[in-house]
């Protein structure tokens, strides 16, 4: 594309159309013929193919044509082919084009005749406009709304060429006076743009007129007198003080459009608290009013951006911004509590807190999909809020501690993580979390989080009901021993008898047993219990915890009980006075350990024990047999002190991050522009189109474009300029929905340093592309 293109339409390169396949169609009788002829000769044309043989034959077989597809692409082919020689001089054949043009402008039927007005905006010959130009007038008074719209904007476009205003002298007047008679919106909206962008004081003088009647003027004159008020106000800052007034009084309307560029506006044009706080409103409204959640995380957007920028008047606005979690979309509920999260102070925290609280609870429910995705959000938005301020950690800790036994581990797990920094960092908490744990211990399904259940059981039960306590409840959770019972020799018969026995051990824990009272329990399959006589423990007890855990070959958690045992037996001898109970509880120990490393050793499940389990094990058994003050105070402190250091260095990366991106500059002067490209989906498989709708809601959210994205792109990139241009831009586009997205990887060549590159050269090229979108 070596000059400058008004139409852009995506061609998969193939086998080219003959000339003469073409030309044989175009002479045919048959409209859908023709219309097919004339896709592709404007497609070759616009990829570099001369047919210069066709203009006589579209001439002779076209021009007369009645099929209003036939006409619109008979124009496209126009815009498209040369009309001047090398000198700049007009083809003399364009002479029967003009009078095609001349009969289409007073055609009985509107469709051609705003589509030949639409036409002429796209032509820059003055020569071919002049002599059209009282038709063009004269479609000023038609009767239908869609041809005076067109000729509205054929008039400004001609106005605006070089000698436009030559052309049409008189043309604000007369724009002016159909503004002021006009009723269909969007001719007037065209009517009042032209005066806006070629007669800017006569645009100011309407308005002002007609200040008191902005809000009951239609969507999109509204959104013209935004652009119009911004670019006023911009360039004389004095005259604000005029405006305000209209863009408070536009807040009301009802297009959320407007609306929001009503918000917008007033964040651009004043940094007064009274201006925020209403643009703010206004994007809490807004936030929850619309049910589109692209339209709702652009709004988040907005709001992040006052945040950074106006964080005072953001405080106060937290807990609109906290409704927004009421969407279902777990996007638009992240990037709230992220807004949240940093917008908490001493004076908010507690109603933040409470708010949090509610939308847990509320995940109990199981109403939802996702629910535990979104509670683990909400556990995370929690947790943070308690490091900042401790003080409201008691009033959470122990409603997030009925989640330990969440089917979602993640959940759970932040949960743990979460009880583990909290009863550190918050002393007076630790005997009531302690002893929560110790209550709630049995509900936990996930070994991940009874390992952490256990290292805080084993390093903050310190008093001596606390150990025994946190000693029972283990001994509890693991049922009587042992864990199997394995069969007699000799017993062959009834060998098939033992092994179904063995196996309904691992299942005992899960199966239901009728008491005398009629209830429901769960009996222990072992023939006796080493501590005390057989008991029947509730199924809630013991359903999925501990031993069950460890029937199916976990061992990493059973050097994990291991351990906590033997912390626990060696705390218990400092706090308990007396010996015997001492040697007691570590005898029973033991024996549990012992138990752990038979069923380790047995073929009783389908894999062994592993070695690095097996020497845990194996150490607490020697630590308990033969104890030693050193190793007591290594197990006893360096475990905790080694945690505090972690806590400690946690909080000191967080700081310097937060330093470090405070400093960071996301963008250099001298870095290069990026913009979004214009690319066609024309020939993807429906595998590639989904995957690039899914990088369309990624980019949409904020998130990272996968790495092969832009593998892709360059597959697929559309030429926008010359490589004699002193900007070279290639361009794609990408569209979900109503939404277009421009996304751009150009490089700029710039052949002089002293050479400036006019706006209007970079954006008449994306213009171009976005007008035949639509």
């Amino acid at each position: 594309m070596e000059k400058t293109c008004t139409l852009l339409v995506h061609f998969d390169k193939g086998t080219p159309a003959l000339a003469n396949e073409i030309k044989l169609a175009l002479e045919g009788n048959d409209d859908a013929a023709k219309v097919e002829a004339m896709k592709t000769a404007v497609m070759l044309l616009l990829n570099g193919e001369t047919l210069p043989q066709l203009f006589i034959t579209i001439v002779r077989y076209v021009l007369p044509s009645e099929d209003h597809t036939v006409q619109k692409l008979l124009l496209d082919y126009l815009e498209i082919i040369d009309k001047t020689d090398s000198k700049g001089k007009i083809l003399p054949e364009m002479i029967l084009i003009c009078q095609n043009l001349r009969n289409n402008l007073q055609h009985p039927n509107e469709y051609i005749r705003g589509v030949t007005l639409r036409f002429l905006c796209r032509l820059n010959e003055t020569e071919i406009i002049e002599p059209l130009i009282p038709s063009i007038l004269a479609n000023l008074e038609h009767r239908h709304p869609f041809v005076r719209r067109n000729a509205i904007l054929a008039i400004m476009a001609i106005y605006k060429l070089p000698q436009g205003d030559q052309l049409l002298i008189d043309a604000p007047e007369m724009i002016e006076k159909v503004l002021s008679t006009e009723a269909d919106q969007a001719a007037k909206r065209n009517a009042f743009l032209m005066l806006f962008t070629c007669a800017q004081d006569r645009a100011v003088n309407y308005l002002l007129t007609h200040v008191d009647r902005v809000a009951e003027w239609g969507e999109l004159l509204q959104m013209v007198v935004l652009d119009l008020i911004r670019k006023v106000c911009r360039a004389n800052k004095g005259e604000k003080g005029k405006y305000i007034k209209i863009i408070i009084s536009l807040l009301n309307v009802p297009s959320a459009a407007v609306i929001y560029e009503c918000a917008g506006t007033l964040v651009s044009l004043s940094s007064a608290p009274t201006a925020i706080r209403a643009a703010a409103n206004t994007y809490c409204q807004l936030l929850l009013s619309q049910s589109d959640n692209n339209v709702k995380l652009i709004i988040l957007d907005r709001l992040n951006e006052l945040k950074i920028s106006h964080r005072e008047i953001m405080v106060d606005m937290i807990m609109d911004v906290l409704r927004a979690l009421s969407s279902p979309n777990h996007d638009i509920r992240r990037k709230t509590l992220d807004i949240v999260l940093d917008l908490i102070t001493p004076r908010n925290i507690n109603e933040v807190v409470l708010t949090l609280k509610k939308e847990v609870v509320k995940t109990q429910s199981g109403e939802l999909e996702k629910d535990g995705e979104y509670r683990q959000m909400l556990i995370q938005a929690i947790h943070s809020c308690a490091i900042k301020f401790p003080e409201v950690a008691s009033t959470v800790v122990h409603l997030l501690m009925d989640f330990l036994g969440d089917s979602n581990v993640a959940s759970a797990m932040d949960v743990a993580v979460f009880v583990r920094e909290i009863i550190e960092t918050n002393p007076k908490l630790r005997v009531s979390i302690i002893t929560r744990l110790l209550d709630t211990f049995y509900q936990i399904r996930s070994a991940r989080v009874c390992s952490c259940a256990l290292w805080i059981i084993s390093e903050y039960c310190l008093s001596l009901s606390e150990v025994e306590s946190g000693i029972s409840t283990i001994k509890q959770c693991l049922g009587d021993l042992p864990f199997y019972k394995a069969p007699e020799e000799g017993d062959d018969n009834d060998s098939s008898k033992k092994s179904q026995q063995a196996n309904s051990i691992t299942v005992s824990s899960k199966r239901p047993a009728i008491l005398a009272d009629g209830t429901y329990a769960t009996q222990s399959a072992a023939s006796e219990n080493v501590f005390s006589p057989p008991t029947v423990i509730n199924t809630t007890l013991t359903s999925g915890n501990l031993r069950s855990l460890l029937l199916t070959g976990d061992f990493f958690l059973g050097a994990v009980v291991a351990c906590t045992l033997t912390k626990l037996v060696l705390r218990l001898a400092e706090v308990q006075p007396s010996k015997s109970e001492v040697n007691k509880a570590s005898t029973q120990v033991l024996l549990i350990i012992v138990s752990m490393l038979q069923l380790g050793q047995s073929s009783f499940l389908p894999h062994p024990i592993d070695n690095d389990s097996n020497d845990r094990i194996v150490l607490c058994i020697r630590l308990l047999c033969n104890p030693s003050e050193e190793v007591r105070k290594i197990w006893l402190q360096s475990c905790r002190e080694s945690f505090v250091q972690m806590l400690a260095d946690k909080q000191l990366r967080e700081t310097e991050e937060l330093k470090a991106k405070a400093q960071v500059s996301y963008a250099q002067p001298d870095d290069l522009i990026d913009f979004y490209h214009l690319k066609s989906r024309k020939g993807m498989s429906q595998l590639e189109l989904e995957d690039e709708v899914q990088d369309d809601l990624k980019r949409a959210t904020g998130e990272f474009v996968k790495e092969g994205d832009a593998a892709n792109k360059l597959n697929r990139i559309l030429q926008l300029t010359g490589f004699s241009d002193p900007v070279y831009a290639e361009a794609y586009v990408t569209v979900n929905h109503y939404d277009i997205v421009l996304d751009t990887n150009e490089t700029f060549e710039f052949r002089e340093k002293s050479l400036q590159v006019p706006l209007e050269f970079l954006g008449r090229h994306l213009r171009i592309a976005l007008t035949y979108l639509y």
